[in-house]
């Protein structure tokens, strides 16, 4: 049966499920949360122990055990990205291609006197520690005067180690440039230095963790130069993401805090989690020892300050990577 205009006519029946339909709808719409939005947040970290919030966040997820998404919010999901060191992160974050990181402070400070102060801001700390300067144990080498003529591996060009290399070998009296000097600095993948290292072709590492402890016991590689509680790692965000979502960034970083102090509160099964993820995720099997001995050299926390920011600013100086840093009042930015 058809209506005077011609579109089909229902019964009562039609009417009340149509009714209650709308209700359903009407209902959904109202008690929706306030600011759901459907997106994905996309995050940067390294295969390192000392970004171990990130490999604990994501072996959460392959337990069924999401860490972040329920404390994001409706409709709200995170992917990760892995890369080698911190200059490539803060490449994809000016790209776009990312919208937070975790990331050494020398990648995140250039990046900020790069644009001007525009386009980082540091939202939390995530650990201090972690990284120290390995060396053969049968060279004499004991200070910077020692490596003239040496070969020292670093991560990546312009990374938090690369600087620190270059600024204590600067600061001991000798002459370092970006292509090479009275020593020379090369720029290495974490997994080639170690090998480098077993054959010798490289006198010296200063790197992360687990690669130190790698380096040491795998290697026979003795720490010189350890900076226990320097910054290691930060976890920042890209400016235009905090401004346009900043209410998900303050949600993502309280995540990340409370992450921290689980971490904290239990460090076996932390372990054993950052363990299976290098495993699953990055084909990297290392042994609860390993992971054990890495541990014991960093200190987690979401706390950041400034001050402690502006002693790697006055390294980036002394190196020659930074000629003039903007107004640093803008680089730490709670959300």
């Amino acid at each position: 049966m058809t209506s005077f205009f011609g579109t089909p006519m229902i019964g009562f029946a039609g009417w009340r499920l149509l009714c209650r339909l709308a209700a359903v709808t009407l209902l959904a719409a109202l008690t929706a949360p306030a600011g759901a939005e459907e997106m994905t947040i996309r995050v940067g970290h390294f295969p390192n122990i000392t970004h171990v919030q990130a490999l604990v966040a994501r072996n959460f997820e392959r337990q069924g055990r999401d860490w972040f998404a329920p404390r994001l919010g409706p409709g709200v999901k995170v992917e990760w990205y892995a890369y080698n060191a911190g200059p490539s992160a803060m490449e994809a974050i000016f790209a776009g291609s990312l919208d937070l990181t975790y990331v050494g402070p020398n990648p995140a400070i250039n990046a900020y006197a790069r644009s001007n102060g525009e386009e980082i801001r540091v939202i939390a700390g995530a650990v201090n520690g972690g990284s120290a300067l390995v060396v053969q144990p049968d060279e004499g080498l004991e200070g910077p005067a020692d490596f003239r003529g040496k070969r020292i591996g670093t991560p990546q060009f312009g990374n938090t180690q690369d600087v620190a290399t270059r600024a204590w070998l600067i600061a001991g009296g000798l002459r370092i440039t970006q292509a090479g000097g009275d020593a020379q600095v090369l720029p290495t993948a974490n997994p080639d230095q170690l090998a480098l290292f077993k054959t010798r072709q490289l006198d010296a590492v200063w790197t992360v963790e687990p690669w130190v402890s790698r380096l040491e016991l795998e290697a026979g590689g003795k720490v010189l130069v350890e900076h226990g509680e320097a910054v290691t790692t930060l976890l920042v965000s890209r400016t235009e993401f905090l401004t346009s979502h900043r209410d998900i960034v303050r949600r993502f970083m309280a995540a990340h805090r409370e992450l921290s102090e689980w971490i904290m509160q239990h460090p076996d099964e932390a372990r054993e989690m950052i363990r299976n993820e290098l495993k699953i995720g990055f084909r990297t099997d290392m042994a609860p020892e390993l992971i054990a001995r890495a541990w014991g050299r960093m200190h987690i926390t979401s706390d950041v300050s400034l001050p402690a920011l502006r002693i790697f600013v006055a390294n980036a100086q002394q190196v020659g990577f930074l000629r003039s840093v903007p107004d640093l009042s803008r680089l730490v930015e709670a959300p």
